[in-house]
């Protein structure tokens, strides 16, 4: 198993509980509903727990039984994101419906929907790549698949996740041999079709436009993005002190989900900020080192999928707290507050692993190179 990669998931996991605490204890002691300092923390360790576990018991799976379950995930979250669009089932919070009661805890479907749509299409790839540069054949099939999901989540509404799942996708058809064409055009259309939505959404238009110009309206549409860069600017290159920041004290919203980062970078400074992004970028090499050496193709579109998944989240996530993108609901992986992105990060680090730890393919290796040995003795 790569004990590098595990080491960097449990530490990004580990600084998140420690910034999650730091961001929330405040707020949430002055809840007039929660009065508990503890809860984000507690709730966040308890879904950490079953993450581990579950991390633990992916790593253990061949996954070459990911490929034989990519078509029933795939109809069960299909399944799932209907049921979310349902009112007396979907849970409506901030003006969108996006997760699922089950008991006392909440699942936001769209999560699972993204490491599902990355199995299935390794699964697509590794069937049909000899066909993948016919349009007809083999790349119009996929796009309606992934199209009827995205569609589902854009109903919720949530267009970050339909733009996570639109670059994932292009990345691995790239990487699975779809002509350049094909591709370039796919995502003319894509992005003619994102700036329609863009256009035609109240809310949508008010967040470009902070975008372009934050400090035009900083008490209102542009308040989140400023208080962003005040968190920044005042952590200067080391910080001023883990808890002593200031802005998560009812300033920055959303100081322990989206915008951790920004919490990090006024506390630990660049510096700590610069380490979080340090340990991303090396996450990346590191899970795509993995997947290039899986024994099937399987294995390598399953091991680039899951990390680009988690690479595009992280490298979004820093561009719309640094004022780069416009602002997504879109969480930072391992580290903001959220169970349903933490556990599914969590499952596709468990898969990283699982082919990390193909013995399979060390034992054809040692073949070949005894083969070659007893050829050479010969």
């Amino acid at each position: 198993m790569d004990h590098i990669l595990l080491f960097m998931t449990i530490t990004l996991a580990l600084v998140g509980l420690v910034m999650i605490f730091s961001a929330s204890a405040v707020s949430a002691g002055e809840n007039k509903r929660l009065h508990d300092s503890w809860y984000f923390l507690k709730r966040q360790l308890a879904w950490l727990t079953f993450g581990l576990v579950l991390l633990h018991v992916v790593s253990r799976i061949d996954y070459v039984w990911w490929k034989r379950l990519a078509l029933p995930l795939l109809g069960l979250i299909t399944v799932l994101l209907v049921m979310v669009l349902i009112p007396s089932i979907g849970v409506a919070a901030k003006g969108a419906r996006r997760w699922l009661h089950l008991g006392p805890i909440s699942i936001q479907p769209a999560e699972m929907a993204k490491l599902i749509a990355v199995i299935y299409l390794a699964a697509y790839l590794a069937k049909k790549d000899d066909r993948l540069q016919h349009f007809s054949t083999g790349l119009l099939p996929v796009l309606l698949v992934i199209g009827i999901v995205c569609g589902l989540i854009l109903l919720e509404p949530d267009l970050g996740t339909v733009v996570v799942l639109g670059l994932v996708t292009g990345g691995l058809l790239f990487v699975g041999g779809a002509r350049l064409s094909h591709l370039s055009t796919m995502a003319l259309c894509s992005g003619l079709i994102g700036l329609a939505l863009v256009l035609t959404s109240e809310y949508r238009r008010r967040r470009l436009m902070a975008f372009l110009d934050p400090w035009s309206d900083p008490s209102d549409t542009g308040f989140q993005i400023t208080q962003s860069f005040l968190a920044f600017g005042s952590g200067g290159l080391f910080g001023v002190g883990l808890g002593e920041g200031k802005q998560k004290l009812f300033y920055l919203p959303e100081a322990h989900t989206d915008f951790v980062l920004a919490l990090i970078g006024e506390e630990l400074g660049f510096v700590g900020a610069g380490i979080i992004v340090l340990f991303f970028a090396l996450f990346v090499i590191r899970g795509f080192q993995i997947s290039t050496r899986a024994r099937i193709p399987f294995g390598r579109y399953l091991g680039i999928g899951v990390t680009t998944l988690i690479g595009i989240q992280a490298l979004i996530n820093a561009c719309v707290v640094t004022g780069l993108l416009p602002t997504k609901g879109l969480t930072l992986p391992f580290v903001s507050y959220g169970g349903s992105s933490l556990v599914i990060c969590l499952t596709g680090v468990g898969i990283l692993l699982s082919i990390s730890r193909d013995r399979q393919a060390g034992r054809e290796e040692t073949s070949r190179q005894s083969g070659r040995g007893w050829a050479s003795r010969r």
